[in-house]
């Protein structure tokens, strides 16, 4: 058996991640992919660049520190290879090409800025192939810190694709456009239509609040559920989110916001239930950089 070393690392708008995985070769076997590690850094790009339309100098300071840490991380681990991307947040700041060389400076890592497209590309490049079924269609929700992906599946392909600039982080600093729910609404409308549709969600909020719901694991959530909880949540604090449900403080105060994103996309929709495979777009990194390992 070989085993390749691998890395990802996913800088969104509320946070960035490392993952180290590690995939088992055997000839004649399908690789086998395992999460060895992943490691979350709570720095919130969105707040600078939503609000002022670059990352502040506090922030490009922890972002090469974090990212010195990764590199040192992935030195540990004896990485073959990875790949550093960026989205929303990034994408959107004045500074962000700025940001990417004193980060390659600081670290030796390079990160890539990629697009929306880009980046439900990655995410279908998971094991979410294999989790859908052909006869059914779904609609794929990645609901980050500042947009929002939505891809439709048909016939286990991708039918069609748009990315939103609507996301929790965006959202909690109010700086949504009021015409892009009713561009999202529209969208979901004139391209599925009549079509009976589940959704699968993708992102951190939807994973968490799947991890406490008491649903036994690979059944999906209700409608119904997700739209009881947001009301809940709706009712607590940052402060009693923390308590009561094991949040980190960058996760209780923007939760709910991505509750809200759920909620209106079921409702445009007419969606009954959401299925929630734990697939992020580490996951879809991880598996690019092994398909150009190969």
């Amino acid at each position: 058996m070989k085993i390749r070393k691998l890395g990802a690392i996913d800088i969104g708008s509320n946070a960035m991640r490392l993952l180290i995985n590690y995939v088992y070769e055997e000839d004649g076997r399908t690789p086998i992919f395992n999460k060895t590690s992943i490691v979350r850094m709570p720095i919130r790009l969105g707040h600078d660049v939503f609000i002022d339309g670059q990352i502040s100098e506090n922030n490009i300071n922890r972002i090469c520190d974090a990212m010195l840490s990764y590199a040192l991380m992935m030195k540990v681990y004896d990485i073959e290879l990875y790949k550093a991307y960026a989205t929303s947040a990034m994408r959107e700041a004045k500074n962000g090409k700025e940001v990417v060389k004193k980060v390659m400076k600081k670290s030796g890592i390079n990160i890539e800025i990629i697009d929306g497209k880009t980046e439900a590309e990655l995410l279908f490049n998971t094991e979410l192939g294999s989790f859908i079924k052909d006869e059914k269609t779904y609609l794929y929700v990645d609901v980050g810190g500042g947009s929002t992906e939505l891809t439709l599946l048909k016939d286990n392909k991708v039918f069609t694709s748009k990315s939103f600039e609507v996301g929790t982080v965006r959202l909690l600093e109010n700086k949504v456009s009021p015409t892009t729910f009713i561009e999202m609404k529209n969208w979901i409308h004139e391209n599925i239509g009549h079509d009976e549709i589940e959704l699968i969600g993708s992102g951190g909020n939807i994973n968490h609040v799947y991890k406490y719901s008491g649903v036994k694991l690979g059944m999906p959530l209700s409608s119904v559920y997700v739209k009881k909880h947001y009301q809940v949540l709706q009712t607590m604090t940052t402060e009693e989110r923390m308590q009561n449900f094991n949040m980190k403080p960058d996760r209780a105060d923007v939760v709910v916001y991505a509750l809200e994103i759920y909620n209106n996309v079921l409702k445009w929709s007419h969606a009954k239930k959401i299925h929630v495979p734990k697939i992020g777009l580490s996951d879809g990194i991880i598996r690019k950089v092994y398909k150009d390992l190969k």
